[in-house]
């Protein structure tokens, strides 16, 4: 089994009874290699940061992907459903052309901006 990705979490910290600024996005930076057994674990971590969070948007950080396979496509389409059910958008930062090749290649590249 390979290494985890680097996977962190960060929103505002003020506006709310938990620490959260809802008129900031939560953002979510991906790092290394994503493998199909990161998947729930990353929704999973998204799922607990947007429970106390009404931000409307999901910032995804993969400029630090290493290896935009399916299994990285996979977790972005993962990812985008859990903040869907939360009433978010994910938005993608600094994504790499193969990612954004592979993202268009499977028709989910409108999907995530």
């Amino acid at each position: 089994m390979g290494r985890r990705p680097d996977i962190a979490m960060s929103s505002g910290r003020r506006g709310s009874h938990f620490g959260v600024d809802a008129t900031k996005p939560v953002v979510v930076r991906i790092a290394g290699r994503v493998s199909p057994a990161d998947v729930p674990c990353l929704c999973q971590e998204l799922a607990a940061r947007l429970v106390h969070s009404d931000a409307a948007e999901v910032i995804c950080d993969v400029g630090e992907l290493t290896h935009p396979g399916l299994a990285a496509v996979n977790a972005l389409a993962r990812l985008e459903l859990t903040a869907r059910r939360r009433g978010c958008r994910i938005r993608l930062r600094d994504a790499r052309p193969e990612l954004r090749s592979l993202l268009d290649l499977v028709g989910f590249g409108e999907v995530v901006l």
